[in-house]
């Protein structure tokens, strides 16, 4: 692992950068300035830290994902070959331990020791591909509206228990409105196809995932986006423990010994369409409806034999990722 003379902790907000450096010969030595969150500020940061002498080819950048207004100090860091780690806030939050009081300046010397104290974890980030963020913001805008479709349709159920000259003043316009929802949502679908047929990889690894019975088109395409082109994840559990369905076990001493469960700290998305796999993978898919069977047979809560199948499938997409083949169903060889 390198070793790293410099930490630079950034506590990101909309407008600003709060910037910490601790030199790690001298940690107590720390140096607090404010920046904007823009490319004018960028630069002016870059032109701190050369003044300050500061070594950046053994210096860590270490920030909190903020989402979008992470991204410019991604890619500026990025595009100047500089080492960064982009660490969940969560994280951050629960390494502090008791703390009293918040301000931006404490919390960028917060990310700063952390850097330091769990350099051991430390995994340095990368900006996806043009075509990964491409699918990544068409993605979210299909998410948005599936979930206005939602809202818009609900109208309906005013038809029957208001009169009708009442529901027709909205009616009209709300059919208009799931119309052109509709409209936009096969137009965001088509740009997606178009996106993932334009990269080979993309396109190999999306047929790859499809192979497998049960898994859609949108799973195939989020499964990308969230490994950013399997990049991310090197295993199959690391990735069924971010879509919050591997077990673990709840026990401690003598007296707690609670059955293994999932947490509830998950990408919500991924295991939502997971789910969908699953249940239709135990209807078109002769082996995992066996198991399916027998485990119900068995006694087994349906739901924790789901949740199974969701890791199972997580599996089969890392192996035929993994190998660069299509999945085969070898069970139907079976006497």
């Amino acid at each position: 692992m390198k070793n790293y003379s410099f930490h630079v902790g950034i506590d990101i907000s909309k407008l600003k950068l709060d910037v910490v450096i601790v030199d790690k010969t001298n940690p107590m030595s720390l140096e607090h300035f404010v920046v904007t969150n823009n490319t004018k500020g960028l630069k002016r940061m870059l032109t701190v830290l050369k003044k300050g002498k500061i070594d950046l080819e053994s210096t860590l950048f270490c920030f909190e994902n903020t989402g979008v207004y992470t991204f410019p100090l991604s890619c500026f860091c990025f595009e100047n070959g500089f080492d960064y780690w982009i660490v969940p806030a969560v994280e951050i939050k629960r390494s502090k331990g008791i703390s009293r009081g918040k301000s931006d300046k404490s919390d960028a010397k917060d990310i700063t020791f952390y850097s330091i104290r769990n350099i051991d974890k430390l995994q340095l980030s990368s900006v996806p591909e043009k075509s990964i963020q491409q699918l990544k913001l068409l993605f979210t805008e299909r998410e948005k509206i599936k979930k206005s479709l939602l809202l818009f349709g609900s109208t309906k159920e005013n038809k029957g228990y208001t009169s009708l000259d009442v529901y027709r003043t909205v009616e009209a316009q709300n059919k208009k409105t799931i119309k052109f929802l509709k409209a936009s949502l096969k137009v965001i679908d088509a740009k997606m196809r178009e996106l993932v047929k334009q990269e080979p990889k993309l396109k190999r690894q999306f047929e790859l995932i499809k192979s497998i019975k049960g898994v859609g088109e949108k799973t195939a395409i989020y499964f990308i986006i969230a490994t950013k082109g399997f990049k991310v994840f090197d295993s199959a559990r690391k990735l069924a423990c971010y879509a919050g369905v591997a077990p673990f076990e709840y026990s401690s001493g003598s007296s707690i010994r609670g059955g293994t469960k999932v947490n509830h700290m998950a990408d919500k998305t991924m295991k939502s369409l997971l789910q969908m796999c699953a249940l239709s993978a135990v209807k078109h898919d002769a082996q995992l409806k066996a198991y399916y069977l027998r485990k119900q047979d068995e006694g087994k809560n349906k739901m924790l034999v789901l949740n199974n199948v969701r890791c199972k499938i997580i599996g089969r997409i890392f192996a035929v990722i993994n190998r660069d083949s299509p999945f085969v169903d070898t069970y139907k060889f079976v006497a």
